[in-house]
């Protein structure tokens, strides 16, 4: 037996010397080994928990100030690309959403529905809100006294067919308010409206002209008297009172647009804080489009920023592609 038989354990700098046979050497040695590495967990262990401690408290003792004074980044997100025919119908909802969200559109309401005249939803936001609809309300009066009135007789000497021209295509207000009388009030409107499959839970009728805030409408209320409209008894009459894109009546200098010129036939709405636009639009993909986009905003809010934001929607409706 060779003497003496040492154990070098270096995490320690500790050396062991035995006198031993070397079986028992041998045994005690893997047992020391054992232990060593046991103790050498604990010890990386015990230093880990000791660095992440230290951590903590520097972090926790950083000053507040410099999370308070933080000031967050606003993300513009870009709506979907269109493709070189056209938006997408899929995205449609992505592009109205990002145009009517964004500041200072988003401080008020709004309330759209374009459907199709076979009643297929194309976009749709607070659809059966109530909103005030300025003059749009005449819409719901003229249809009215196209199904009551006869187009031959005469108001104050002016042919009634005439009266609903004048009544729409120039929002003539007096007309509006003259002729709801001639119908015997709102309660006769809204059987006639009835009778045409237009709820009457949709609208509050006040007066004809749509000038008294106490008026109040839905967009499906005015989608529903569209589709109605579009094959009623004097149909063509109605159509014929509403102003045309970049032609003709309170839409004459709109929507000069080669999509949407002479392609829109729409009643315009305005008051402060307050706009609207319902009516026809033709669609190459989907034929004759109904639709109603309607506001309510701030009475400080620019009437020129809304009506923009309106005709940019009609525009991105006219560029819409059925991808379905």
């Amino acid at each position: 037996m060779s003497c003496p038989k040492t154990i070098w354990l270096p995490l320690t700098q500790v050396r062991l010397s035995f006198c031993l046979h070397p079986f028992l050497f041998s045994e005690i040695a893997k047992d020391m080994k054992k232990v060593y590495r046991c103790w050498k967990n604990i010890v990386i262990a015990i230093a880990s928990i000791y660095v992440s401690c230290s951590l903590a408290g520097q972090l926790s003792a950083m000053p507040v100030s410099k999370v308070e004074n933080f000031e967050p980044i606003a993300i513009q997100v870009p709506p979907p690309e269109r493709t070189s025919l056209g938006i997408c119908s899929n995205n449609i909802d992505l592009v109205v959403n990002n145009l009517i969200d964004r500041s200072p559109l988003n401080k008020g309401k709004w309330g759209i529905l374009v459907q199709t005249l076979d009643g297929k939803t194309l976009y749709y936001r607070n659809p059966d809100s109530y909103l005030i609809p300025a003059s749009n309300l005449k819409l719901l009066v003229t249809a009215a006294a196209l199904q009551k009135l006869n187009p031959a007789g005469s108001i104050r000497s002016k042919s009634i067919r005439d009266w609903i021209v004048e009544t729409n295509l120039r929002s003539n207000n007096q007309y509006a308010d003259v002729l709801l009388r001639y119908l015997g009030g709102s309660q006769s409107v809204q059987e006639i409206l009835t009778d045409l499959g237009v709820s009457s839970q949709g609208y509050r009728l006040r007066d004809g002209s749509g000038l008294s805030r106490n008026n109040l409408a839905t967009p499906r209320t005015m989608v529903e008297t569209l589709q109605a409209m579009y094959s009623a008894p004097n149909h063509d009459i109605f159509l014929a009172s509403l102003p045309v894109a970049g032609t003709s009546g309170t839409l004459k200098n709109r929507l000069r647009s080669s999509t949407t010129q002479g392609h829109v036939y729409a009643k315009t709405g305005t008051l402060k804080g307050v706009r609207s636009l319902s009516g026809y639009l033709e669609h190459p993909d989907y034929g004759s489009v109904v639709f109603s986009i309607m506001t309510n905003q701030p009475t400080t809010q620019s009437g020129t920023v809304l009506v923009k934001a309106i005709d940019e929607i009609v525009l991105r409706l006219s560029s819409m592609i059925n991808c379905t």
